[in-house]
């Protein structure tokens, strides 16, 4: 008996060792709220004890006592993670928010928000008050932060960004790799200028070198003036890491999208080497219009009956996960 507890104090032990508290937060402002509660969902749940991942009624989020368009939900995760998750405005899943694309994870059309936990202090790390299917809190902007490290050999200690939005810090913003060595993090600022530098590592003698072609006393810098997603910009450089760019202008050329503007229908056709590809359709407010994954025919052709008129954006990737975007008009 005394053994049993023992291991199950040990493994408690363990799991506390990498739990950090994190406080999802969302703004309900403008939304009618369903009678059956404001609820967040995504990948972190089994690992927190609330049922399988993606569950939609599990996660009841509490109203803040300060503001009633404002909920919370808190739990305990493992750091050094990242994690996947959306707002829900009832209990079932066809209830959740439509994320802005430039909030979206993006890779393999995957629409979810996320964020990577990277620290283990004994404070809560609370997630920025979203307004519920829109890309940053109330006044505030997003930027992405992108930074292509093929060329560079990344450090154990992660890539960082740091700037004047965050007293020049390298230690604090950890960027993420989902695919393809670039790294990335959502930010949430005023609208203004701002000076920046990526970081191989997470002190100030990691810094890159900004090259003086697109550098302002040294440092890269940006006008916020909307919801921004930067360019994949290579580590000490003004422009995309060679094999990227050749790899994007290649697979762009090798689309073809017609008749454009569209009646009845309109065809895309493949020709570059690819055993398959996805294709993703939103309208102008990034609202998700169709879906197609695993494509394996070399034209695919979009019908009129399914769509309004208007203008979309097309966004086609192959299974190398290298993508191109195509408007298409359809009257």
């Amino acid at each position: 008996m005394k053994k049993i507890i023992f291991i199950a104090l040990a493994l408690l032990a363990i799991q506390n060792a990498f739990a950090k508290k994190v406080k999802f937060t969302v703004n309900m402002t403008g939304q009618a709220n369903s009678a059956l509660g404001i609820h967040v969902m995504g990948d972190f749940q089994a690992v927190a004890g609330y049922g399988p991942d993606w569950t939609p009624n599990s996660c009841l989020m509490v109203v803040d006592p300060s503001d009633t368009d404002i909920f919370h939900f808190v739990v305990d995760i493992p750091a050094f993670t990242k994690y996947e998750y959306k707002y829900v405005n009832g209990d079932q899943s066809y209830e959740v928010e439509v994320i802005p694309l430039e909030s979206q994870v993006g890779y393999n059309f995957d629409d979810n928000r996320w964020i990577y936990i990277d620290s283990l202090d004994a404070d809560t790390t609370e997630l920025a008050p979203f307004v519920f299917g829109a890309n940053a809190p109330t006044g505030l902007n997003m930027i992405r932060f992108l930074v292509d490290m093929t060329t560079t050999s990344t450090s154990s200690n992660g890539v960082h960004v740091a700037g004047n939005f965050q007293s020049n810090n390298p230690a604090t913003d950890r960027l993420y790799s989902f695919q393809n060595n670039v790294y990335e993090i959502i930010s949430y600022m005023t609208l203004g200028n701002y000076t920046y530098k990526y970081y191989n590592g997470n002190v100030i003698a990691n810094a890159e070198t900004v090259p003086g072609a697109c550098a302002t006393a040294g440092d890269r810098t940006i006008n916020l003036t909307k919801d921004t997603v930067l360019g994949n910009l290579c580590f000490s450089s003004c422009s995309t890491c060679y094999p990227t760019f050749v790899t994007n202008a290649v697979y762009q050329s090798s689309i073809k999208m017609y008749p454009n503007p569209m009646h009845d229908y309109a065809s895309i056709q493949f020709n570059d080497a690819s055993q398959f590809h996805n294709i993703i359709i939103t309208d102008l407010a990034g609202r998700l219009v169709k879906k197609q994954l695993n494509i394996q025919e070399r034209i695919f052709k979009i019908e009129h009956s399914n769509f309004c008129k208007g203008v979309y954006t097309v966004c086609i990737e192959n299974e190398s996960g290298v993508r191109t975007t195509q408007k298409l008009i359809i009257e």
